[in-house]
C-alpha cells in the first residue's frame, strides 16, 4: 500500500507506538515466513454470478450435502453418523477442515490459527459432553453432576497477565495504581454482572446461556441489544477508565468489536453466560496447544469417508424433491443431487450461492455483518528474559494494555515447556480500522510480520532475534459480529427456520462465533434432516 514503516505502524498500533518504534530502531531483517491459509480469491468467485453446467457423468446422488466444514458443519456430519445417517458428504472450499478452529503443525508443538480454548461446559449441555467423552478428555462427574476434565486439559496456570508501561502484571483486569473509585467501580461492575447471573424470566431461563437459543427472550433481556455495551455501562453511572478498557477487551477478544460497537446484550453475555451462580468463577477452559484444531480433528476423523475438501460450492438449486449442489473441484466441475441441504457457511454467502435466495428473500442476509483479523504464528528458537526480576511470569495469554492486538498465546505453556523452543500465536482484530476487511486483503506479509513483531517487541525487545520464522493468516471474514441491534433484530431468528430444503447451521445464527454455538446449530440442523424418519442402513 506504498505506506512508511512509520505510517504503517501508526495505522495498526497508534502513534505513539509508532514513533517511539521508528525512533528507537530501524527497520529490521524479518524471518522467513508466509501468508497462509484461506482461499478468499477462490471464494469470491461467488460474487460474480456465474453460471454452471456439470456434465452428466459428474453427478452423483446423497440423502444430505453438507456445505462447509467448519466447527457446525464437521458437527452436523458427527451428529448424522452417530443417528446411523451414512449417506450424506461435507464439502469444503479449503484443503483443511475446520474454519477458524483449524491448526498448524510445528515445533515443539502444534498452534491455533483462530479459536483456542472451549470453556467446560455445564451439565445441562448435554450433547457436548457426549463429544467431550468421546475424546477422553472427562474423569466423571462431580457429586453435583457436573463435568470433570482431567486435569491435564484445563488451562495451566498462570492463565493471563497483562502489560503496562514496561512491566507484567497478573490477571486481565489492571490492579496496580488503581484508585479507589476504580476499586468502587469494579465492585459495583460486578455486582451488576451477579445481578444478570442470578436473573431468572417467568419461565425459569437464565437471561445469558451458553446454548443462547435456551436463555430469555424476556424484552428486559432483549431490550440490552437496543444499545451498546458503552452506552450501558454509562447509564448505569460507569466512568473508570481501567473498568471501561477491561469491558472493552472483552469485546474485541470474544467479537472483534470495540465496546461502543458491541450490543450490550452480547457484552453481558460474555461477562455472565459461563458462570454458574453469582460468586462463582467462570467455567475454567479447556486448551491443547493447537487450540480447538483438537475438537476438528477428532469430528473430522470419525466423518473423514463424507468428507471433501477443496470443493467449493458455486451453486444451489433448490427444487420440489431436493437440491442440486454444484461444485468446483480439481479445475472441474461435480455435481451432487440430494433430498436435504445443511447450509453450514457464513449466512452472507447464502445469496450468492442458492439460486432463487435474492428473489425470494425469507431473511435479510446483509444483516449479518462479519469482522476480520490478522492471526500470526511466531516460531521461536528460545523465548526472551525477563526484564525485570519481579515481573510476572508468561502465561497461556499475554495482553498489550496500550495496544489494539490482543497479545499473544504461548502455544507450549499447556505443555509445561517452559524453557527453549516456542510458538507464539498473536491476534490483531481490524475493528480499528474503517473497511477493515479490504484493507487487510492489501496488506502484505512484510507489512504485516512488521506490525506483529513491533507490537510484541515493545514488551520483548529481543523479538526480532528469537523469532526463526512468522507465518500469518489473513481472516477476511473471521466470525459473526454481534453489533448494537443484531442478536434481538429478527434477522437471525428467520434464518433459523429452513429455506424449502436447504437448513442453516453456523455461529452466525447465535450472532456469537463460539464453539459452542457452532456446534450447537450443527445438531440442530442435522437433526431436522433426519427428524423422526427411520435411521439409514
Amino acid at each position: 500500500m506504498n505506506l512508511t514503516r512509520r505510517e504503517l505502524l501508526t495505522t495498526f498500533l497508534g502513534a505513539p507506538i509508532a514513533l517511539a518504534a521508528c525512533e528507537r530502531s530501524a527497520p529490521r531483517a524479518l524471518p522467513e515466513g508466509e501468508i497462509v491459509g484461506a482461499n478468499w480469491q477462490l471464494g469470491h468467485v461467488l460474487r460474480e454470478g456465474r453460471t454452471f453446467e456439470v456434465a452428466a457423468d459428474k453427478w452423483k446422488r446423497v440423502r444430505v450435502a453438507i456445505v462447509g466444514a467448519g466447527v457446525a458443519g464437521l458437527a452436523a456430519a458427527w451428529q448424522l453418523k452417530r443417528k446411523g445417517v451414512n449417506d450424506f458428504v461435507v464439502l469444503e472450499l479449503e484443503k483443511e477442515a475446520g474454519g477458524t478452529s483449524r491448526s498448524g503443525e510445528g515445533s515443539p508443538v502444534g498452534y491455533p490459527w483462530g479459536a483456542h480454548y472451549l470453556p467446560v461446559p455445564f451439565r445441562e449441555n448435554t450433547k457436548l459432553i457426549e463429544l467431550l467423552d468421546e475424546m477422553s478428555l472427562s474423569e466423571g462427574r462431580s457429586d453435583e453432576g457436573d463435568l470433570v476434565i482431567k486435569e491435564q486439559y484445563l488451562c495451566r496456570e498462570p492463565e493471563e497477565r497483562v502489560f503496562y508501561k514496561g512491566r507484567w502484571y497478573p490477571g486481565l483486569y489492571l490492579h496496580v495504581g488503581e484508585s479507589e473509585a476504580d476499586k468502587r467501580e469494579l465492585a459495583a461492575f460486578e455486582e451488576k454482572i451477579n445481578t444478570w447471573v442470578n436473573w431468572r424470566d417467568a419461565r425459569g431461563r437464565r437471561a445469558f446461556v451458553v446454548p443462547a437459543a435456551l436463555g430469555s427472550d424476556d424484552t428486559e433481556v432483549t431490550a440490552l441489544d437496543k444499545i451498546s455495551f458503552g452506552e450501558w455501562l454509562r447509564r448505569e453511572g460507569f466512568t473508570s477508565e481501567r473498568l471501561f478498557w477491561y469491558c472493552d477487551y472483552a469485546c474485541r477478544d470474544d467479537y472483534g468489536l470495540k465496546l461502543e460497537q458491541t450490543s450490550a446484550w452480547a457484552g453481558l453475555f460474555y461477562f455472565c453466560s459461563r458462570v454458574r451462580k453469582s460468586g462463582d468463577e467462570s467455567q475454567p477452559f479447556i486448551t491443547f496447544p493447537e487450540g480447538n484444531g483438537r475438537f476438528v480433528r477428532h469430528m473430522a476423523e470419525r466423518v473423514r469417508e463424507h468428507l471433501l475438501s477443496s470443493h467449493a460450492v458455486v451453486s444451489i438449486v433448490p427444487g420440489d424433491g431436493g437440491a442440486e449442489v454444484v461444485c468446483l473441484a480439481d479445475d472441474e466441475l461435480r455435481g451432487f443431487r440430494c433430498e436435504k441441504v445443511i447450509f453450514a457457511s457464513p449466512v452472507f454467502t447464502a445469496p450468492f450461492v442458492i439460486r432463487g435466495f435474492s428473489e425470494e428473500r425469507p431473511f435479510d442476509a446483509s444483516a449479518f455483518h462479519s469482522n476480520s483479523w490478522f492471526v500470526a504464528n511466531l516460531q521461536m528458537k528460545d523465548r526472551p528474559r525477563s526484564r525485570f526480576a519481579r515481573d510476572f511470569p508468561v502465561a497461556w495469554d499475554n495482553v498489550l494494555y496500550e495496544s489494539p492486538s490482543l497479545g499473544y498465546v504461548s502455544a507450549t505453556h499447556q505443555k509445561g515447556i517452559d524453557y527453549g523452543p516456542t510458538v507464539w500465536t498473536y491476534y490483531y482484530p481490524m475493528c480499528h480500522e474503517e473497511n477493515g476487511r479490504t484493507k487487510l486483503l492489501n496488506y502484505d506479509w512484510r507489512e504485516l510480520a512488521e506490525v506483529a513483531l513491533t507490537d510484541i517487541g515493545r514488551a520483548h525487545p529481543e523479538i526480532w532475534e528469537l523469532t526463526t520464522r512468522i507465518d500469518i493468516m489473513r481472516w477476511g471474514h473471521a466470525m459473526i459480529s454481534p453489533r448494537t441491534g443484531f442478536i434481538w433484530g429478527g434477522e437471525r431468528q428467520k434464518a433459523m427456520r429452513p429455506y424449502r430444503n436447504i437448513h442453516f447451521a453456523h455461529t452466525d445464527l447465535s450472532g456469537l462465533a463460539l464453539f459452542e454455538e457452532a456446534f450447537f446449530h450443527g445438531l440442530r440442523a442435522a437433526k431436522e434432516t433426519y427428524g423422526n424418519e427411520r435411521k439409514s442402513a
